[in-house]
């Protein structure tokens, strides 16, 4: 179980410099958000992982799930959801915008 990340970068989130990288490999069975632009999500050693999305640190985020997947936040998800799930090889661009986070672009269900 491992992280591995890009080169790193510093952006601007909410009015805070913050330090981060580009983008992230996550193999953990949970992970929170840093303000990366994009995050692979890879197997575990557990049947789902769990990736939070904090708002503070991150505003807009590309996710591409290799296994199953659950994405949780403190603030909603397209005004309604508290999380939403990802099935293995799908993928969801968010981005957050005022008090709620916005799914821009997802690919759908891959097994349909």
């Amino acid at each position: 179980m491992s992280i591995f990340k890009s080169y790193p970068v510093k952006k601007i989130v909410n009015g805070l410099t913050i330090e981060t990288s580009d983008s992230a490999t996550v193999t953990h069975s949970g992970y929170v958000t840093n303000g990366e632009s994009t995050i692979v999500v890879k197997n575990s050693t557990t049947d789902e992982v769990t990736l939070v999305l904090n708002h503070l640190t991150t505003d807009h985020i590309t996710i591409k799930s290799m296994c199953n997947l659950l994405v949780q936040s403190e603030r909603l998800i397209d005004e309604e959801y508290g999380e939403i799930q990802l099935d293995k090889f799908a993928s969801v661009e968010l981005k957050f915008i005022g008090e709620f986070w916005y799914i821009l672009s997802s690919d759908g269900l891959k097994n349909s």
